[in-house]
Order: structure tokens, then sequence, then C-alpha cells
């Protein structure tokens, strides 16, 4: 029989006994000898193509970072469903949500930021932020977008709360799950995918809130008058909601997530992730038998309490891998029962590998912040912020109003009986302020012409023709010029000038076609 008490190692392949005297190490600080297996770690191969589901029952904790979720989460889900309903005066022409995704008025609206299809550049321009925002986070404390942020988790740890509140902490869950179906049974699964339900219902609607104006359609959506597609969204996001968070929860992480795998190729042995340091813990021991042997044992009693808490059911230490999602809420429960038995707290906690090897070989640890500035995360941070200037300038300097000219090809021109040649536009006047405005158009670069609109007769006919446009809106107008009878194949500009104390002005290139011209 072999020994119970000695760890075994697993290298090519073959099982061989371990001597625990030769991996004991301090609590406290590491023998330069100690070896840090997580670097070449050596499994055997899986035995399924997958793992059969189990059903994960965390245990409550509280720490640091269980308190700064309970604060992100707070904060992600009160943006989400309050966001809708908060007002913003921009006059009475424009609606006063402040947040909107106006689709029948193909228009963005964020406070004071007003997008117009013809800028989608800002909004590509904040998706990258968000993309390099990613990479930043990833590269520096790895996946904690996942841990703290990430829509799946968020609602995933609202319905564990949920859990909790309904069926107990995790043993009551357990007891429960493994209790034969009785009125109990019935009556708590029913209240809690109740609860479930109703929630992933407000989440559908605050989601259509977004694209209409959210007291309205609140009103239409009970009465029945909302369109078919505000009810088939809500039914939609409802379900999905539902089940992803109710009910395939860390297998939304593990399987269906795709980035995960992004985020791995973006760690490198710098990156700060939550880290079980086993040269320290290693071997493990109860804690009778590491008191009775104290030299012969690690930090690490093997107490579970690492699994407990976590919410996708892993082991972390065995090491990085697809399931952590970085939450750092082993850490909080390995900081508390080393707490407990006097030890020092950071068995697990956020760490480069980098610097677990340094550790391992009895040097100090690194600070988090040196860890944190290094050229690839500095390089991001310059990156995103460029961006992210570069956005707020062009915002600030662009203009509210605009022109384009588009020629009639069929006639190009048309020869009038005083022998006078006319072509014929079509413009379009863009009003950009929430107000109407009164806008000059006028003709540059073609000598003797004059222009005329559809609303306009051709006896006032003139360099210049002022008409009014509406607030937020594209005037698109039908141009005549006329121009001299010698008058050659010209490039002209139409230019436009808001009547107002802005006077902003916008001009467009085009061609006045004459006879001659091929």
């Amino acid at each position: 029989m072999s020994n119970p008490d000695k760890p075994i190692e697993i290298a090519g392949g073959v099982v061989k006994m371990v001597d625990p005297a030769a991996h004991s190490v301090s609590a406290a600080t590491a023998k330069p000898e100690a070896a840090t297996r997580r670097h070449a770690p050596e499994e055997p191969p899986p035995a399924h193509l997958y793992e059969k589901q189990k059903t994960v029952h965390n245990q409550r904790i509280d720490g640091p970072f269980r308190r700064f979720k309970w604060l992100v989460m707070i904060l992600t889900l009160a943006v989400y469903y309050i966001t809708p309903w908060i007002r913003w005066d921009r006059g009475p022409y424009a609606p006063d949500q402040a947040v909107l995704v106006d689709l029948a008025g193909r228009r963005f609206y964020m406070f004071g930021i007003e997008i117009w299809p013809h800028e989608f550049y800002f909004v590509a321009g904040l998706l990258i932020m968000a993309g390099i925002g990613l990479f930043l986070v990833t590269s520096a404390v790895g996946r904690a977008w996942c841990g703290y942020a990430c829509p799946q988790t968020v609602w995933t740890d609202l319905f564990q709360h949920i859990d909790r509140l309904v069926d107990g902490d995790r043993n009551a869950r357990i007891r429960l799950d493994a209790a034969p179906w009785g009125p109990s049974k019935i009556a708590r699964r029913a209240l809690k995918w109740t609860i479930y339900l109703v929630i992933s219902f407000w989440t559908g609607g605050a989601w259509i809130m977004y694209f209409a104006d959210a007291p309205t359609l609140t009103v239409d959506f009970w009465t029945g008058q909302a369109a078919p597609v505000a009810y088939t969204t809500v039914a939609i996001l409802t379900l999905t909601t539902f089940v992803l968070g109710g009910f395939m929860r860390e297998q939304v992480c593990i399987y269906m997530c795709p980035w995960p795998r992004i985020q791995t190729a973006m760690l490198d042995e710098k990156s700060l992730i939550v880290t079980y340091k086993d040269w320290r813990g290693e071997p493990r021991g109860s804690l009778k038998k590491a008191r009775k042997e104290p030299e012969k044992f690690g930090d690490c009693i093997d107490c579970k309490q690492c699994i407990a808490v976590c919410p996708t059911g892993i082991d972390i230490r065995e090491g990085p891998q697809i399931g952590c999602i970085t939450c750092a809420l082993c850490i909080d429960a390995c900081d508390r029962v080393m707490a407990d038995i006097g030890k020092p707290r950071g068995l697990i906690d956020y760490a480069t590998l980098e610097d677990c090897e340094k550790e391992a070989a009895g040097e100090e640890p690194r600070p988090v912040w040196k860890a944190l500035l290094r050229p690839r995360t500095i390089a991001y941070t310059m990156i995103w912020g460029s961006i992210g200037l570069a956005i707020l300038f062009a915002l600030g300097v662009r203009n509210h109003t605009e022109i384009s000219a588009s020629p009639d090809r069929n006639p190009p021109f048309m020869l009038m009986s005083d022998g006078s040649i006319r072509n014929a536009f079509t413009l379009k006047v863009r009003n950009m302020e929430s107000r109407p405005r009164e806008m000059q158009i006028g003709l540059e670069g073609l000598p003797g012409a004059v222009m005329w609109t559809g609303e306009i007769a051709r006896g006032d006919a003139a360099v210049t023709q002022v008409i009014k446009a509406q607030a937020d809106q594209t005037k698109t107008i039908r141009a005549y010029v006329m121009a001299p009878a010698d008058t050659p194949v010209t490039d002209f500009r139409f230019t436009v000038t808001s009547l107002d104390e802005q006077r902003e002005t916008d001009t467009s290139e085009t061609r006045f076609s004459a006879p001659g011209d091929n």
C-alpha cells in the first residue's frame, strides 16, 4: 500500500511518489529550491470530449472582491434599467430622452451628443475604444471583464443571490436538489422561477426602451398598441435571460462564449491573474496534520472553500483554466481561512506567473502597480486615450450645416431660347441643429450664373437664394442653374451658410455641363 499522505506527480505519463519533505516550504517565505509546477503542467488526456454538466451551488462569501462585485452589479443594473427614463432637454424640436436610438429618424442621441447616419465613424470609434479597452484590461488584470462587468456574469450573479434568498445557502440548496419532488420543493421552485421570469421580462422590456420614448412605449406596450417587433423582442430577450442566467450559467462562459479563447491569447507571464501559489500551499494536508507535522505540509489545508465559492465550480489550485472568470471570490475565501488558522494572506492572490517564479525562488513580491505599468499596458492606454481624444475633438469641431449636390445626367444640360445653358441639380441641405434655421445657398466659380429652385420662381433667379431648413432635417431641393451661352464645361461649387450667430458654412464641388462636354 502507498502512503496516502504522500502526494503524487505525473511526469511523462509515469506516476511516482513524492517525498513531502522535499517540497516543504514555510508558510510565509518560500525556500529557494521550492518548485513551481504550474508553468509546465503535464495533465492526462481527457476521457471524454466534454464533461457532463454539474450544478454549481456556490457558497456565500464576504470580502473586498465580493463587495466590489456587489458594487459593479448594482451600478451596471441601475444604468441598464434606469437610463431610458432619464430626460435631457434638447429643445422643442428634438426628443427629450437622454439616450435614444431613433431608428425611424435615423439618429443616435446620447445626452448632449447627436449622431447622424453619415457620422457612423463616431460609433465605429467607440467600438474600437471598447475593443482596445478589453485588450488593456485583459493584458493588465486578466479576465476582469468576465468576472465583474460581463452581462452574463452580472445577471448570473443576480440570479444566484435569488437562489440564496429562496433556497438558502450552499448546503441547503444541495439538500433541496437531492430531495424528492414534493409540495415544499415545488413551491420553492415555482417562487424562484417566477422571480427569474419577472427579472427576465424587465430585462427585455428595458432593452426596447432604448429605441423609443420610454414613457410612451410603456403605455403603448401595456395597452396593446406597440409595434409587433416590440413584443417579439421582449419575448426573445425574456427567454434568453431566463435560460442563460437561470440554467446555463457557467456553461455559457465555458462552452458558448468565444471571448475566453480570445482573452487567453492575450495573456502572458506578466499579466495579473488569480493564481494559487502552489510552491507555498503544497503538499496539502488537513489542519490537524499540518499542526502535528508543520514541516511536512504547505499552507493549503484542503478545505475546498475556494471551490465552494466559485461561480463556475472550478478548482483554482489546478492552475489557470478557461473556466476561471477572475472574479477573485476564491481570494476572499482563502484569505478568510488563512486568517482563521493564523497564516499570512495571499495563498490565492492576484499575481503574475513571472512573479510567482521569483517568489518561489525566495524573492520579495513585486508591488501590484509595477506589474500594471509595463510597455504593453502603457501602449494600449495611449492608443485608447488617443482615439478618445480624437473623437472628442471631432465632436467639438464638426459642422452642423452641410450641403451635397448631384447633377442630372439625363439630359446633362438644356439650351434655352436665348442661348443660355441650364443645368439641373438635386441639392441636399442638412440642418443638424435641433431648431429651424435659415440657410443661404450660393454659387461660386461660375461667372454670370444664377439659380432658382422648385419653390422659387425663375423670375426671382439670383446668385444666392435663402431657404428655411427644419430642425434636425435634411432638406432636398430641386435647383436650376443658368449660365451665359458661351460658358464652357466648368467645375464650380454650391455653398451654404447658416443665417444665425454661428454662420456655419459648407461647400459641395460639382460640374456645370455645356455643349461639347464628353
